[in-house]
């Protein structure tokens, strides 16, 4: 196999800032995704929404990809003290006591706190899967299930689609 990885018409090769991993942007629609891929880029396919917007509450853990965030620069705590945390916000919302919005802004490990959370659009291939998948799944202003992923785990708003 050639060490030269090829990046079919259309797709930038591009590194987060925050992970320094690489991603790959679709020139037309602006949507980015973790693999490289396999195809020219189109313009846009066809069933379901094509870009649909969410925010989240993040909470990593010491196996985490990443255990730092904005709020600490070396989190310590296990997956299932996440699990917690996550577990206590969630009911905290759904009693009414506090919005989404507060809690992410005060809480997540995701720079989006700054935003109440908001990821803005994005489309499919741009998040990872167990996330992109809960989040298409919910409905607008349906609130997931706690979500693992390699980030840590999250809680999912569903706001919006395009």
């Amino acid at each position: 196999m050639s060490d030269q990885e090829v990046i079919p018409d259309g797709w930038e090769k591009r590194v987060s800032r925050s992970s320094g991993q690489a991603y790959y942007l679709n020139l037309f629609t602006k949507e980015s995704q973790w693999h490289c891929p396999t195809k020219p880029a189109e313009r846009s396919s066809g069933g379901g929404p094509q870009t649909i917007q969410a925010s989240h509450i993040l909470v990593k853990h010491r196996d985490s990809r990443r255990p730092s965030s904005w709020r600490d620069d070396n989190i310590t705590r296990t997956k299932e003290e996440a699990l917690d945390i996550l577990a206590g916000y969630r009911d905290s919302i759904k009693s009414g006591d506090v919005s989404f919005a507060e809690l992410a802004t005060k809480y997540s490990d995701c720079s989006s706190a700054k935003r109440g959370g908001d990821l803005g659009p994005f489309g499919r291939g741009a998040m990872q899967k167990p996330f992109e998948d809960a989040t298409f799944a919910l409905k607008v202003g349906e609130m997931s299930d706690i979500v693992e992923t390699d980030s840590g785990v999250h809680l999912i708003l569903r706001t919006d689609f395009s």
